[in-house]
């Protein structure tokens, strides 16, 4: 699956992508296919105020577990409820209905200091 251009990549994984005045976080399909088989999400309740650098939730896998983080300062608005009764969402389609939680951002120029898809690509080649 080719990486989305109209998002922005941390070192760590997850895209991060403008939705209006939102930011939009999920995790990556190379992240993903290194977990294999997600069977839990747990994320912070809406509500919550992050600050840029951290957690966020975590993933559990048949293989691990992983922390996921915000690369952006703010308040989490949504959290996608689907997954916890349909983490497999994660696998099937982790660029669309697999997002993860949705952040009413500080300040959504630190976005710029993330990879481009291409960068990402180059970085991570599926």
């Amino acid at each position: 699956m080719p990486v989305p251009t109209d998002r922005r990549y941390a070192e760590s994984h997850e895209w991060h992508m403008t939705e209006g005045d939102l930011i939009v976080i999920g995790l990556t399909q190379f992240a993903v296919d290194q977990l294999t088989d997600v069977t839990f999400v747990e994320l912070k309740p809406e509500g919550t105020v992050v600050e840029a650098g951290e957690e966020i939730g975590e993933v559990e896998s048949v293989k691990t577990t992983s922390d996921v983080y915000s690369a952006v300062a703010g308040e989490i608005v949504e959290i996608n409820e689907r997954l916890t009764d349909e983490p497999g969402l994660l696998n099937t389609d982790p660029y669309g209905e697999g997002w993860l939680v949705k952040i009413n951002p500080d300040d959504d120029a630190t976005l710029e200091a993330l990879m481009d898809a291409a960068a990402y690509e180059q970085k991570n080649p599926s």
